[in-house]
């Protein structure tokens, strides 16, 4: 639950949105209907006050982010005539496919050696010829060739397709990763829950019970996973929030969603973008950080609310640090799957910029690991820097 903050009434203009203040100010947990409100509001600036008194409550000014590398193996999937949001995914023989060997996997993932990673995120698609040998066999390369980096892998989506062709339960799978090198999982493949709007844009896809069904096993497991929203196509206000829902009943059962990340659906180069006649108009920064304050109020047993810049704009995500946000994507160095589906962003940040970016907003950066423990706090305001000098951090702890 939320602990009881204050809220500057000041601040709201909407005067539908003081019972859920009054409610905040309580310690008391927002319902369906608060949620609902939330979204229908056009008062941006008394939410997003809400949402920061949110996670001030909870962590302070401090900003955490993770030296990330994002790994994306292979882009072949057979739900490529089917998720009709998806820029990446590639059949089999199409222009463009690919499927790594695991020395490919080896050269990209030797970033590792010259910077500062300390996590392998590692999604792709559906592939039939990525099965559980494949990941096996890679997760043991990637922990012998660098011991000290993370693997957080594998969406509940390709659990389940892995379980699937390898026809063993869901549960034998992730117990083979997890043997095999895996340590946490992504939340993507959640998209929105609503039968509804799954048909419409992902048809076949895994159905939001049994997405729920996989972070179940993986948390019963000692599996920390992360959980997502897709939003900003066709769902309704009330399709989110029972999303929402659904994954804030999931935590009060297990406790195992590490962070909580919206995500901005992009309409470039997929079939549901030309349909609805969106290409080249992603989200509004309106809809980003009201998804992202909403996030943080409705979720009150989920600890982190993560931007992700590359889909929002560094920018989006910088405004976002008083908007109930307290984590923002990290180096990531190569990402392809969100730059396939039109995000303009860089594919990678280097350490300054993130610092950058969090200092400007007046919050004190902190690199964290997958786990959230502390790896080093950062000076707010740090002395002139000589050539060469890294930034200066001012606490360490292991």
């Amino acid at each position: 639950m939320h602990p009881a903050i204050a809220v500057d009434r000041a601040l709201i203009s909407d005067s539908s949105l003081h019972p859920i203040a009054e409610r905040l100010e309580r310690g008391e947990r927002l319902g369906p209907e608060d949620g609902l409100a939330l979204f229908e509001s056009p008062d941006i600036v008394g939410i997003g006050a809400m949402a920061n008194a949110a996670n001030r409550a909870r962590h302070g000014d401090r900003i955490f982010f993770a030296a990330n590398q994002h790994i994306n193996p292979t882009n072949v999937c057979t739900l490529r005539k089917t998720c009709v949001f998806c820029s990446y995914a590639r059949l089999p023989k199409e222009e463009g496919a690919y499927r790594y060997t695991l020395e490919q996997v080896l050269e990209e993932a030797a970033t590792a050696n010259s910077t500062l990673t300390r996590e392998f995120h590692i999604v792709g698609g559906l592939d039939m010829k990525a099965g559980l040998a494949y990941y096996s066999e890679m997760f043991r390369a990637l922990k012998a060739n660098f011991p000290h980096v993370h693997i957080k892998a594998l969406t509940a989506v390709e659990i389940a397709h892995i379980a699937r062709i390898e026809k063993m339960s869901v549960r034998e799978t992730l117990v083979a990763l997890r043997e095999a090198g895996l340590d946490t999982m992504p939340g993507g493949g959640a998209e929105v829950f609503s039968p509804g709007v799954r048909a419409t844009i992902a048809d076949k896809k895994l159905a939001g019970e049994e997405w729920i069904a996989v972070h179940r096993e993986a948390h019963q497991l000692g599996i920390r996973t992360n959980c997502t929203m897709l939003y900003g196509h066709v769902e309704s206000f009330a399709d989110r929030i029972a999303h929402l829902t659904m994954l804030r009943e999931l935590q009060d059962e297990t406790g195992g969603f590490l962070a909580y990340i919206p995500l901005a659906y992009h309409p470039d180069n997929n079939e549901l973008g030309h349909t609805l006649h969106r290409e080249g108009t992603a989200t509004s920064a309106f809809d980003d950080l009201k998804n992202l304050a909403v996030g943080r109020l409705f979720l009150d047993n989920i600890d982190h609310i993560k931007t992700h810049w590359v889909m929002v704009t560094p920018f989006v995500s910088q405004t976002s640090l008083h908007f109930g946000v307290n984590d923002m994507e990290g180096t990531m160095v190569r990402e392809k799957i969100y730059h396939e589906a039109g995000a303009h962003t860089a594919q990678a940040m280097t350490l300054d910029a993130i610092l950058r970016l969090i200092r400007g907003a007046g919050k004190v950066p902190v690199e964290r690991d997958s786990f959230y423990r502390v790896v080093r706090t950062f000076d707010t305001d740090p002395a002139p820097r000589g050539a060469g000098e890294s930034s200066k951090s001012t606490s360490v702890a292991a």
